[in-house]
């Protein structure tokens, strides 16, 4: 029972930043594609900040089970439209976790002015709203930054694989696409062999410490 009733808090406090992250991270793709000329995630109604829009139900399942990996709905881009449609596909892909980190900061910036408020620790203010709104803010920070760093790995079908597709020479990148068939076992490996333990994990904390600051050190996270 303990344990359901801990389980049951953590994703009343990750229900608020995942539905943020996935949100605007999608509809940063759609944005950006539509800016360069793309009709299509504004007629697949891509557009938005409903989260409805972007959640896919079994991929929020499989987040909600492990609380490591999950997907939503791909935004549909046609690259055809871009001027220069490796470059557009890289402004694009570069979109998504660029609106995270941007998430994350407020939510940082939030949990920051959180902890200076002056409140009684018996007080139904400072323990019943302030303090799980503060906690609310350290997983919106950790969820978004995470969900950055993580699609930014150069694996399809993430976005780093097309960022990457954009910076290399036109025949790198043909042979990169060769990976399109393998990346989600790919995937796997690296998900499941530890090697973001030592990577991503590392990155992700040390970018917490630095936006929390010493919000941080009030929450005991340094």
């Amino acid at each position: 029972m303990p344990e359901f009733q801990d389980l049951l808090r953590e994703l009343t406090l990750l229900a608020v930043p995942l539905l943020l992250a996935v949100t605007f991270h999608e509809a940063a793709h759609g944005y950006v594609a539509d800016r360069l000329g793309d009709p299509t995630p504004r007629a697949a109604g891509r557009l938005t900040l409903n989260p409805i829009a972007h959640l896919d139900p079994v991929g929020t399942l499989v987040f909600v089970v492990t609380r490591a990996i999950g997907w939503a709905k791909p935004v549909p881009v046609d690259p055809r439209h871009f001027r220069n449609p490796r470059r557009g596909m890289l402004w694009v892909s570069l979109a998504g976790p660029g609106a995270n980190l941007l998430v994350a900061t407020v939510f940082a910036l939030l949990c920051r002015l959180l902890v200076r408020v002056p409140i009684d620790e018996e007080g139904w203010l400072g323990v019943r709203v302030l303090a799980p709104l503060a906690l609310v803010s350290v997983r919106g920070v950790t969820l978004n930054l995470g969900l950055a760093l993580f699609n930014l790995l150069p694996v399809p079908p993430l976005d780093g694989s097309q960022v990457l597709a954009g910076l290399l020479p036109e025949r790198a990148a043909q042979a990169m696409g060769v990976l399109q068939r393998y990346g989600f076992a790919l995937l796997l490996v690296i998900v499941f062999s530890g090697v973001l333990d030592r990577t991503l994990f590392p990155a992700l904390d040390l970018m917490t410490r630095v936006l929390l600051g010493p919000a941080g050190a009030w929450l005991g996270l340094s």
